[in-house]
């Protein structure tokens, strides 16, 4: 690596495990600032907004740097509930290592799977960090063992822990076999190995060297001949191996105390990959800025958090997106947390921000100088499985509300936002009904609009049992030109998903062929709300018979006749109403699996199958059919059913008939006036 690259971590792992302490300590202890503080007083760099203050955790993705012995690192802390790490995909892709922070309980392991199968799958390199290693009850072994059929990359412990009673108080490092003991706010000091730990210190070292040697032939006949190898071929394999994805080394400390931070930090130098490893896994071939987020902050407006590859990047430089068209960086930002500092230069590696590049999305590639060699990073959209309708109290507002939902849907990768035709609502989509609450308390904080919020309207339909002749006819006089209009309409209902098919069969002349156009009108007008209240699916109208006037027949008139006979006919042909019934996939851990099948059952929900998710360690596929009212509150407790973890995806499968008793409350409850 060269002097002067930055290296990027990201600080990853399930709520409540501590990254944004973990990130404040490493700020303390390598300089950045003066005083570390903390996620419960509202004091950390991290988690500065008051979304994250008032719910004592992370809201949203934090940049943070520091400097460490000469070296630049630029942190990305990633918020740890579902609701929230998802718009984390880019930077977390773009990091060059992860650290995966845990907590001691092996109970409490199986909350590390889905982010350590989100990094196998992004190939990012990561090591995991144990906190809280004072609150330590079970053995670092106990813990290891829960993990490891849950990461395909073998787990290398490169420590053992020092116990006084039931109290961690200190480590044994494996590779420099050194022991130290924790210092509250100081660095560890290094102790004598006690003869009682040096035949477990033995035993855990020569299992480290031989998970080491599975991937070094080398190192395998030094150990197969019992020769000790050197701590220069230790340490570069463990270096190498981290980069390449073939262990996962583990850690342990405690962020509040500091402990065991300043033996990460020295990892971190040592053992993350170079930024030029990072593009190459990445594709981006020469100078480039990686657009990782996109900010909209009150005091310089919108930045493009960007991270370098390959070159340096000043205040003015000309840049190219992937299309040719030229941009001009308006202003270069150091990232303190929702701190910003104006700088006129940034390294290769650096994370920054980079005004008016108004063009940039998260995920573009955009090159210094030339078209980028490269093509944009592309993050799968999480499911936005949770919608709320939202209009603005004030109808002046409706523009500002447009606007700020763009800001805020550029802003975040997991949140987007659509207009129903049908029911004319603006619908909000997100994970989870906690990230709409914080979109929504944004939404009022930053632009000021205030909106009402309530469930989405069900898209209930209605069709009919039975087929129907009915005539209708429009006649009226009032002086001067009156209105005539008679048509019969044969109406009858369709195979379901067939749609609406207008047909005509006039004979004879009944209705001029310049008349037909205006029945069709008014059938579509009939249709569009039926005898029960809902749009109609699935009929056949065939105009088959009628009449005229030479002077009072006009478009408006047989327009209102068609509409006429249509609605008469639908009320008449044994209308029935229909729900829309959606395919839910869930994929939960075993353990869940139980309580989330009867919960789906008391949502009116269908089982179709379950089964064990290939690769993951006691997780379960649950596939069901479910009525799209029972979906309403679904996320949250199939979250609470799971510690977190259970989630689903979701579509449109086909639309079912709605019990009668049912059927009768949802009618009745449209009919009441508001």
């Amino acid at each position: 690596m060269s002097g002067t690259q930055s290296r990027s971590i990201a600080l990853i792992g399930p709520a409540g495990a501590g990254k944004t302490s973990l990130a404040e300590a490493l700020l303390h202890i390598s300089g950045a600032i003066t005083r570390q503080g903390s996620v419960e007083a509202g004091t950390s760099v991290g988690d500065a907004s008051p979304e994250a203050r008032e719910r004592g955790s992370s809201t949203e993705i934090n940049f943070m740097q520091f400097e460490w012995m000469g070296d630049p690192f630029s942190l990305i802390d990633i918020p740890g509930s579902p609701s929230f790490a998802d718009d984390a995909a880019i930077a977390l892709n773009a990091a060059d290592l992860a650290i995966v922070v845990i907590d001691p309980d092996p109970a409490r392991a199986p909350l590390a799977e889905p982010v350590l199968r989100k990094l196998e799958r992004a190939g990012v390199p990561h090591a995991l960090f144990v906190n809280k290693i004072e609150q330590a009850r079970g053995s670092i072994q106990e813990l290891l063992a829960a993990l490891s059929p849950m990461s395909a990359a073998a787990l290398v412990a490169r420590q053992i822990p020092i116990r006084s009673g039931d109290r961690v108080d200190g480590f044994v490092d494996l590779a420099l076999e050194r022991a130290y003991h924790y210092e509250a706010g100081k660095p560890s000091q290094q102790i004598a190995l006690a003869e009682e730990l040096k035949a477990d210190e033995s035993d855990a070292r020569f299992h480290m060297l031989e998970q080491l040697a599975d991937h070094d032939d080398i190192l395998l006949e030094q150990l197969l001949s019992d020769e000790q190898p050197s701590l220069q071929t230790i340490f570069a394999d463990l270096a190498q191996e981290t980069a390449s994805g073939l262990i996962v080394p583990v850690l342990f400390g405690s962020a509040a105390n500091g402990f065991g931070i300043r033996r990460l930090l020295k990892m971190l130098r040592h053992d993350t990959p170079s930024p030029e490893q990072t593009a190459e896994r990445l594709g981006i071939d020469g100078a480039a800025a990686q657009v990782l987020k996109i900010s909209h902050a009150a005091t310089v407006g919108r930045l493009a958090i960007a991270r370098l590859f390959g070159g340096k990047l000043t205040d003015g430089a000309e840049l190219q997106d992937s299309a040719g068209q030229t941009l001009r960086a308006g202003g270069l930002f150091a990232l303190q947390g929702s701190a910003t500092a104006k700088i006129a230069s940034a390294d290769p590696g650096a994370v920054l921000g980079i005004a008016k590049v108004d063009t940039a999305k998260a995920g573009d590639l955009i090159g210094i100088s030339a078209r980028p060699g490269g093509g944009a990073l592309q993050a799968d959209r999480p499911a936005t499985n949770c919608a709320i309708a939202i209009a603005a109290k004030d109808h002046k507002d409706e523009v500002r509300l447009s606007t700020a939902l763009n800001r805020l849907a550029e802003e975040d990768h997991a949140l987007h936002w659509t207009q129903d035709e049908a029911s004319r609502e603006t619908l909000l989509h997100g994970v989870s009904d906690e990230h709409l609450n914080v979109v929504l308390a944004r939404l009022r904080r930053r632009y000021g609009v205030a909106v009402t919020a309530q469930p989405p309207t069900i898209a209930y339909r209605e069709s009919i049992r039975k087929p129907v002749t009915q005539r209708g006819r429009h006649k009226k006089q009032s002086g001067g030109h009156g209105q005539f209009g008679d048509v019969v309409l044969e109406v009858r209902p369709l195979e379901r998903g067939e749609g609406i098919r207008f047909e005509e069969r006039i004979t004879g002349g009944a209705i001029p062929k310049q008349w037909i156009p205006a029945v069709e009108k008014g059938v579509q007008d009939a249709i569009a709300k039926g005898p029960l209240g809902f749009p109609v699916v699935d009929v056949a109208a065939i105009l088959v018979d009628g009449s005229f006037h030479s002077v009072d027949s006009s478009e408006l008139a047989f327009r209102t006749a068609g509409r006429i006979a249509m609605s008469e006919a639908l009320a008449a042909a044994s209308p029935y109403l229909l729900e829309p019934i959606a395919h839910v996939t869930i994929m939960t851990p075993g353990s869940a699996s139980s309580r989330i099948t009867s919960a789906i059952a008391s949502r009116r929900g269908q089982m179709l199958r379950m089964t064990s998710r290939e690769g993951w360690s006691a997780w379960d596929v649950i596939e069901v059919l479910l009525p799209e009212a029972g979906l309403q509150g679904l996320e949250a407790e199939v979250r609470s059913m799971s510690q977190g973890m259970a989630f689903f995806e979701t579509h449109f499968d086909h639309l079912a008939e709605v019990a009668p008793k049912l059927a009768s409350s949802i009618v009745q409850r449209v009919k009441e006036p508001a």
